[in-house]
């Protein structure tokens, strides 16, 4: 391999020399050679909407010529365009403040950049500290590189996922709106329903789980930008954090602003803390949702039986015919991750010591993994499985017919107790309610019919 030799603050180092990258990402990469988790690379693409939205503002109020600032716009567009992506290499576990990947967003702009200046035969050299990082501090642009992945993750990878299972569920509480099923409470039996009655609960637990999201994502769309290094703007001029939330905000179709209080938003991520537990709430739900597919699903004859699920996969090594609910339980244990990244957010979050939190590379790391592993499992959820349910009619009406719980309707007509003697009195002897009920010799069988009727119990 070949090498060329760069240099910083330090002193001279190696590179590869097909890499973008200079010294302090090369001295990154061999200082923390540590796990296998790297640096998302939607945080690396957001920099880039940054360091874009920074050279025009710097150009603006004259301190950047427009020669480079558009050396960096051009180098910046190509990184977010995914052109790059192999020149970004660092991992999670580096510095806390995510100087590092701040230092390789700007080196390889630079690089690239000076590549594109002597193309068009300029002799103006961009340097990733003067130049690229120009009015900022890694300590107010991962965050704010951070807050802008978050919303554009959410917004075009989670939130169309949500809408599209929505959407299902909601045909399906129209089709089976008049199947009458048995309900349970405690894993017992309880009184009837519909399964379409079933289906929108879970269709409003996604209605609402997105309507949580979407409101924590009006707490992240402040920015740290401006604060530089420890939330007072040394370095950068006074308008410069309101300017470049103004221009993310018309690249990117999102309403950003400048936080009005910097000391908070370099030292503390309850923000995304926040959204994070709304990602939870959601993960709560589908983990609900998914086991009660698997649970009314099971059997097929040993079990409640009362929906079928596509069978996509042979589900056994020494089973034959056996299928298994492999989509409900993908999600589920996707749900557990979430859950294990929000206990991990939460603590990194609360280590703000002073002016800045040194856990912002895992903060985001995790928060990134969530939003992905919901928006994959959702999709896979409904592709693989929900669009497929169909009700066993046999079964669910087996359920209902022997439903022991039917015998609450009676409750107004005889009382609690002595409806709770028909139901005991039945059970013991192997009867039906309604075998039980006329032996009692409370009603008659005119009475019973008119009384337990679950079509009337649904409502």
């Amino acid at each position: 391999m070949k090498y060329r030799v760069e240099h910083d603050s330090i002193g001279e180092i190696q590179v590869p020399e097909d890499k973008m990258w200079g010294a302090q990402t090369q001295r990154s990469k061999e200082n923390f050679a540590i796990g296998t988790e790297f640096m998302p690379i939607e945080l690396i693409h957001s920099f880039a909407v940054l360091k874009k939205a920074a050279a025009k503002v710097n150009h603006d109020l004259g301190t950047l010529p427009k020669v480079k600032m558009n050396a960096i716009s051009r180098a910046a567009t190509e990184i977010r365009e995914g052109k790059w992506n192999e020149h970004f290499p660092l991992v999670v576990w580096q510095t806390g403040s995510g100087t590092q990947s701040n230092m390789n967003v700007n080196e390889v702009i630079a690089f690239r950049g000076n590549q594109l200046l002597k193309t068009e035969g300029s002799d103006e050299i961009l340097h990733p500290n003067d130049d690229v990082n120009k009015s900022q501090s890694s300590n107010d642009t991962f965050p704010t590189a951070m807050h802008i992945a978050a919303v554009q993750v959410i917004q075009e990878m989670l939130l169309p996922e949500l809408k599209r299972l929505r959407e299902t569920f909601s045909g399906q509480e129209n089709k089976f709106k008049d199947i009458i099923k048995i309900g349970r409470t405690h894993l017992q039996d309880a009184t009837p329903l519909t399964l379409g009655q079933e289906v929108s609960g879970w269709n409003h637990m996604i209605a609402k789980s997105e309507e949580m999201i979407r409101e924590s994502m009006k707490h992240v769309t402040e920015l740290a930008i401006g604060g530089t290094a420890v939330g007072t703007g040394i370095n950068a001029h006074a308008e410069f954090g309101d300017r470049v939330a103004a221009e993310i905000s018309a690249d990117l179709g999102f309403n950003f602003t400048s936080s009005t209080n910097k000391f908070h938003a370099l030292t503390s991520h309850d923000q995304l803390v926040y959204a994070h537990g709304a990602l939870k709430a959601l993960a709560a739900d589908l983990m609900k949702i998914a086991n009660d597919v698997r649970w009314l699903a099971s059997g097929p004859r040993s079990g409640i039986g009362e929906i079928t699920i596509p069978a996509n996969e042979p589900g056994s090594s020494i089973m034959p015919g056996k299928v298994n609910p492999t989509q409900s339980e993908a999600l589920t244990m996707v749900a557990t991750q979430v859950m294990g990244n929000d206990v991990t957010i939460g603590i990194a979050a609360s280590q703000g010591n002073f002016e800045l939190n040194v856990f912002k590379p895992v903060i985001f790391y995790n928060f990134m993994q969530s939003v992905r592993l919901l928006s994959d499992s959702v999709r896979s959820f409904h592709d693989h499985c929900v669009v497929g349910i169909q009700p066993n009619m046999d079964q669910l009406a087996h359920h209902v017919s022997n439903s022991l719980m039917l015998v609450t309707a009676l409750n107004p007509h005889i009382g609690y107790e002595n409806a709770a003697k028909i139901a005991k009195h039945a059970h013991e002897k192997g009867l039906t309610l309604k075998q039980s009920a006329l032996l009692s010799g409370l009603l008659t069988e005119e009475q019973f019919d008119q009384i337990v009727d679950p079509s009337k119990m649904i409502k």
